[in-house]
């Protein structure tokens, strides 16, 4: 089970949530998706028939395994089914008791056993909602842009992992941390790529490209995988690829060394001359 997180709103994570749901079902994967964004980006574009409950009332309820009335298919594909979201979800972003954080955890057990893939669509923040994702899930994969305060972000998130592995799921690891939205030709986006390799090393699982077809196929309510262009095509291909990269999910890390590395802020500071330099 993986939640994808961000600090940062606009970075591309619900893109990237759902680039990979599509990618998994076009392997054959069963695949479901846990809209946890009050704003409800995936669960428009996967545009399910119905939605008789959402992630809300699921975490309003909070009993053992009660997630598997919220699920519904998406319209996409019979292979990706939904926790929708909505508005109201909100309400829930503030702690409630000592056991709030867990709520999502107990409501998806055994629920999750039916499919191959599960994707936790985190809200773009740290807190309330974020923290359930991440005591429900077993990876966390990180996901950032190629730019100043986003690769910053990534820092945080990773912190947040550690804290939430930590103190009470021992179990969860960061899987990694993608790049969105990268342009190659832009020696801007190219240096903080390098950043991020010389910061995270091998946790770094590259950068998906920055096509105007993802945000086309979304906006048709459909996968990526099944819109017909050159830039499709590019962004498929990085997507199989990242796929990939995270299943069987081999890849391990260590909270402890990533604690131990010099943190962003430092790295940012002793780069400024090299930064004057840059064209």
């Amino acid at each position: 089970m993986i939640a994808a997180l961000s600090l940062k709103g606009g970075v591309g994570k619900t893109s990237v949530v759902l680039g990979l749901a599509g990618s998994a079902a076009e392997r054959g994967l069963r695949v479901l998706v846990v809209d946890l964004d009050p704003q409800a980006n995936s669960t428009a574009s996967l545009d399910p028939v119905r939605t008789p409950y959402t992630t809300s009332d699921v975490l309003f309820d909070g009993r053992e395994g009660v997630a598997a009335d919220a699920i519904v298919t998406s319209g996409w594909d019979s292979l990706i089914s939904l926790i929708p979201s909505e508005r109201a979800l909100e309400h829930r972003a503030t702690p409630n008791g000592p056991e709030s954080s867990h709520r999502l955890r107990r409501a998806l057990t055994t629920v999750t056993d039916k499919f191959d893939l599960v994707l936790i669509d985190c809200p773009p923040s740290l807190g309330e909602l974020t923290r359930n994702a991440l005591y429900a899930a077993t990876d966390a994969l990180v996901v950032t842009e190629p730019s100043f305060f986003a690769v910053n972000g990534a820092e945080q998130a990773l912190e947040a992992v550690s804290i939430v592995a930590t103190h009470g799921n021992p179990g969860l690891r960061p899987i990694g941390i993608i790049a969105n939205r990268v342009r190659p030709t832009l020696p801007e986006h190219n240096y903080r790529m390098d950043e991020l390799r010389s910061a995270f090393g091998d946790l770094v699982l590259g950068g998906l490209p920055d096509r105007a077809a993802i945000q086309q196929a979304q906006g048709a309510c459909m996968p990526v995988q099944r819109w017909t262009s050159n830039g499709a095509a590019d962004i498929n291909l990085a997507l199989d690829k990242l796929l990939d990269s995270l299943r069987p999910m081999t890849k391990q890390a260590d909270l402890r060394t990533i604690a131990a590395r010099p943190s962003l802020v430092s790295v940012h500071n002793s780069a400024r001359t090299a930064e004057g330099s840059r064209s």
